[in-house]
């Protein structure tokens, strides 16, 4: 057996690019081709879907790619292992075999189900997150393609690895392993994110580089090292920075759970290793926790929104009367909920009337459709030459449209019938794992001796010193901040606390937010609960998924020591 599994990475969400599959196919050699395309949005329209038609409920994209992807991959012996089957797995694999057929390919294809739970009340789907033993199962029957439901992203690493190296319960290092693969399938999931794609520090490096980042590989090893690069030739970069980013993002403290192990972000080592290789090395892992983490999809109401345009003097004045009005219109039968948002984007002398205008945003929702549809439009309409000076909308208000939330809970892992559907039909169902250790917090790390009071400083902003990356968890953002040197950490670690993060990002001041510290990564982690209200497809604010919240962190300006600018 070969001494380091090759594994790439071809999709990150669903809609990504859609070639990503040829090129890295083509591109080097690779022993699996992994692609994550679902996420918390992705089940609510997978779920939609297949409410119109229960054969669907699968990301189709993969099997469009799969008609050039599918002999690719069988020439070149590489084994395919994707989340894509969503809600319907076995639909996926079943079109996928009629595929193979009218190819005139010898693949065998598996696929893992038992995430799919029975709805609870008001719910659309209930998923359990699985981990990879399922997927490793599939592998040993010699299956060449395999498909899942709702897997955690990284078990689309920890499945191939456990199969590649053999580990079993026998293992007595066998969670270091495994949550070395974790932190390696977290940095392979979101695809191009690894290699330069939103990276916070693109102005110094080539911009041609990074105007078709290449997707990202890792070379696993048995022990559980592995070094992250991409295939020769291609576009983007992997550095410690990139690659810091994307282990921060959607992550919160140092105990990263999963089904399969619980990885301690806290002892991850990153060493550039040369030219586009950063090796991962050090991670500790744990038993699992007991419980499964299980996703809720569910309809939230229905949603409208009208785009008021005020432009030239008196803003806030004209934002007052038409919010009066529209307040007076909609009293005899008021949505449940109203929002106003004021986005002066307006500069006073402007050269243009775009920049002379500021986005007045009234936000409507409520379980009848009506309220948030015909009352709504016909108010909005009805003012159109009786309300303020240069009325106009950006577009007019339509129906109200259906908007999803997506929930969590916990299950305990034996309730979930994890099965793997091997090649030949055999269902083998997957064993919980022998031993499971509960959550509990980890003892705040000592920080680093601070830089000495008497150094100067200048008002600047953070982002000249610290990058960032942020992302959503259900109604939840995660902004994960660090720096590159030692000296840059001695002042970041002291001086954005969670008072300071909620002074710099006043939106925040009112909920809970948590610092983890993570020293390995000259990094904090900050968790903001309920800024994405019931999550990112309810759109209860101006960037539903947070994920410019860490621009926004890294455009603020504090006082810097004079010596990190």
């Amino acid at each position: 057996m070969k001494r380091v599994l090759r594994i790439g990475n071809a999709s990150g969400f669903y809609g990504d690019r859609f070639d990503a599959v040829r090129e890295m196919l083509t591109g080097g050699e690779l022993d699996v081709l992994t692609g994550d395309y679902l996420a918390e949005l992705t089940m609510l329209i997978l779920g939609r879907d297949l409410l119109k038609d229960p054969s669907a409920g699968y990301a189709k994209t993969f099997l469009r790619q799969m008609e050039e992807g599918l002999g690719l991959a069988h020439e070149r012996g590489t084994r395919i292992v994707a989340n894509a089957g969503g809600l319907n797995p076995a639909g996926l694999a079943d079109a996928l075999r009629a595929l193979a057929e009218r190819l005139g390919l010898p693949v065998r294809i598996a696929h893992v189900e038992g995430d799919r739970l029975p709805p609870r009340q008001g719910t659309l789907a209930a998923n359990a997150y699985l981990g990879g033993a399922g997927i490793a199962a599939c592998l040993t029957a010699g299956a060449d393609v395999v498909v899942t439901g709702r897997v955690t992203d990284a078990a689309l690493v920890t499945g191939p690895a456990q199969w590649f190296f053999g580990w079993g319960p026998e293992d007595t290092d066998r969670y270091d392993k495994l949550a070395g693969a974790v932190v390696a399938g977290h940095v392979l999931e979101c695809g191009t994110q690894a290699t330069g794609g939103n990276y916070a520090f693109f102005r110094g490096h080539d911009p041609a580089l990074l105007r078709r980042p290449g997707f990202p590989l890792a070379e696993l090893h048995a022990d559980g090292s592995a070094v992250i690069t991409k295939h020769p030739g291609t576009g983007g970069l992997v550095d410690t920075g990139t690659v810091t980013a994307q282990l921060l993002y959607e992550t919160g403290g140092a105990r990263y759970a999963g089904p399969d192990v619980t990885a301690r972000l806290d002892t991850v080592r990153l060493t550039q290793e040369g030219p586009d290789r950063v090796r991962i090395e050090g991670v500790r892992g744990e038993a699992p926790p007991p419980t499964l983490k299980v996703g809720l999809s569910r309809l939230g109401g229905f949603r409208n929104e009208v785009v008021f345009v005020l432009t030239g003097l008196d803003i806030g004045a004209k934002a007052e009367l038409v919010r009066a009005q529209l307040h007076d219109a909609l009293a005899k039968n008021p949505p449940a909920e109203v929002r106003w948002d004021l986005a002066r984007t307006d500069h006073t002398d402007a050269p243009t009337e775009e920049t002379a205008s500021a986005l007045l945003r009234l936000v409507v929702r409520d379980p009848d459709p009506e309220k948030v549809g015909r009352t709504l439009t016909g108010a909005a309409i009805e003012l159109a030459l009786a309300s303020y000076p240069g009325f106009h909308v950006t577009a007019p208000p339509g129906k109200g449209a259906p908007y999803g939330v997506f929930d969590s809970a916990y299950v305990p892992a034996g309730e979930v019938p994890h099965t793997a559907v091997l090649p030949d039909g055999t269902r083998a169902p997957v064993p919980v794992p022998p031993t499971t250790r509960a959550l509990e917090p980890v003892p705040d790390p000592e920080l680093p001796e601070p830089l000495p009071e008497t150094t100067p400083t200048r008002r600047a902003p953070l982002g000249l010193v610290a990058g960032a990356r942020s992302g959503d968890k259900g109604g939840d953002a995660n902004v994960g901040v660090w720096v590159r040197t030692e000296a840059e950490w001695r002042w970041l670690a002291h001086a954005l606390t969670t008072d300071r993060f909620r002074e710099l990002l006043p939106e925040t001041a009112d909920l809970t937010v948590t610092r983890h510290v993570l020293p390995n990564l000259r990094a904090l982690n900050f968790t903001v609960a309920g800024i994405l209200g019931e999550g990112v497809a309810s759109q209860a604010r101006f960037d539903p998924q947070a994920k410019a919240l860490g621009e926004w962190l890294r455009s603020r300006h504090l006082d810097i020591p004079e010596e990190l600018l």
